[in-house]
């Protein structure tokens, strides 16, 4: 059996450790303005005590990312390695936006430079940046 992985159950204690708050500080502070997604008090003890919890979705990572006033790619990479065992940080197969919205899947990437493996990093940023302004559809 391996171990269980704690990386995002860590970061969101330690952070609020500094912040100095409590649970139920979380989750008035936790709220997606965009979806009204909030982390909920039970939700986010669950995590921090180590008990089993669905995956955040994309609109809960963000509430999270509001209230723990953390970089929403941090709070995703600690998400990815703890629930899925995978550090996107270390695969040299996939390119990822600087908001790990966005990957590029490289057939052979171990072969390419560093140059050619961040070419492929600036396309999934473009991609992803214009995801979010409007709905995906550059019209060009």
């Amino acid at each position: 059996m391996t171990e269980q992985r704690t990386d995002f159950t860590d970061l969101l204690k330690a952070r609020r450790a500094e912040l100095g708050k409590s649970l139920r500080d979380m989750e008035k502070l936790c709220i997606d303005p965009d979806s009204g997604e909030q982390a909920k008090f039970g939700w986010l003890s669950k995590v921090e005590l180590g008990k089993a919890v669905d995956p955040p979705k994309q609109e809960r990572l963000k509430a999270i990312s509001i209230g723990y006033t953390l970089p929403m790619k941090i709070i995703q990479a600690a998400m990815f390695r703890q629930f899925f065992g995978y550090d996107p940080a270390v695969d040299s197969s996939v390119a990822w936006s600087e908001d790990f919205t966005t990957r590029i899947i490289v057939a052979r990437a171990e072969e390419m430079t560093e140059e050619e493996r961040r070419q492929y990093a600036d396309i999934a940023e473009t991609f992803a940046r214009r995801r979010t302004q409007g709905d995906g559809n550059s019209g060009e």
